[in-house]
């Protein structure tokens, strides 16, 4: 990969995920973690990202519009086929927990027209369901997190304690060897573990893309999620692991 296409995924990749290490960007673009040191000493030299120790960060004044617009352009047809399995899930009458995401945007498409209790804290989901009169939508409160179009917080949290959902589709950033799943941002992983103490049933949202993915974060093991929906060629150690563990694998 050339220099300039490995500087502007890198980039994609810290803008998208908000920190990332060197050793998830010498994987994901082929590279040794020599070559992701000094490509990461150039940029933050020029003031594109800030280089830190093990990894990079955004910079404070990053534009704050670009992760969910860039995330929701990059890998689209598998996360389509993602939603569409999902939505195979779904029985009308159910009250279904949607996070965050683009994957859970879509999913929300196809739930258009279907008699179904949606309660999320994705602006994004609210966006495609506002005006549909079959579908009956509960947004949380909270505060708004701009850059991932969703709501945060102790009001989130609190107001999760009230809900009683059947399912729960979960997004997450990524998926560890181990079937460990993880995520970037430290804002959301409560409000995970909260959604998935609200359902009956924990179904997690993932594309190919997402194994291992990146993320410091833990949200649960394994053994915590009863369905993985993923893509034909999704790592097969890894989906093998959560099989051990319990986890029902669904390939879209």
């Amino acid at each position: 990969m050339l220099q300039r296409l490995r500087h502007a995924e890198i980039m994609r990749r810290v803008r998208t995920s908000g920190a990332t290490s060197v050793r998830d960007l010498a994987s994901q673009l082929g590279v040794s973690p020599s070559t992701i040191r000094r490509d990461l000493e150039v940029l933050d030299r020029d003031g594109t990202l800030r280089r830190v120790r093990g990894g990079a960060l955004p910079c404070a004044d990053a534009d704050t519009d670009r992760p969910f617009a860039e995330v929701a352009g990059t890998d689209g047809q598998d996360k389509e086929a993602v939603a569409a399995r999902a939505a195979r899930l779904v029985a009308d009458g159910d009250v279904v927990l949607l996070d965050i995401g683009t994957t859970t945007m879509r999913l929300a498409r196809r739930l258009r027209g279907r008699r179904v209790t949606v309660v999320t804290s994705s602006l994004a989901v609210l966006d495609v369901l506002r005006t549909d009169p079959d579908v009956e939508l509960l947004l949380l409160g909270g505060m708004v997190r701009r850059p991932y179009h969703s709501l945060v917080g102790v009001l989130t949290e609190a107001a999760l304690g009230q809900v009683v959902a059947d399912r729960v589709f979960l997004g997450a950033s990524g998926v560890r060897p181990d079937g460990q799943l993880v995520d970037t941002t430290l804002a959301e992983v409560p409000l995970k573990r909260a959604m998935m103490a609200a359902a009956g049933q924990v179904v997690l949202l993932v594309d190919r893309h997402k194994f291992p993915g990146t993320g410091a974060l833990r949200v649960c093991g394994p053994e915590d999620i009863d369905v993985l929906v993923t893509n034909d060629g999704a790592d097969e150690a890894t989906l093998r692991a959560c099989t051990a563990a319990g986890v029902e694998v669904l390939l879209a």
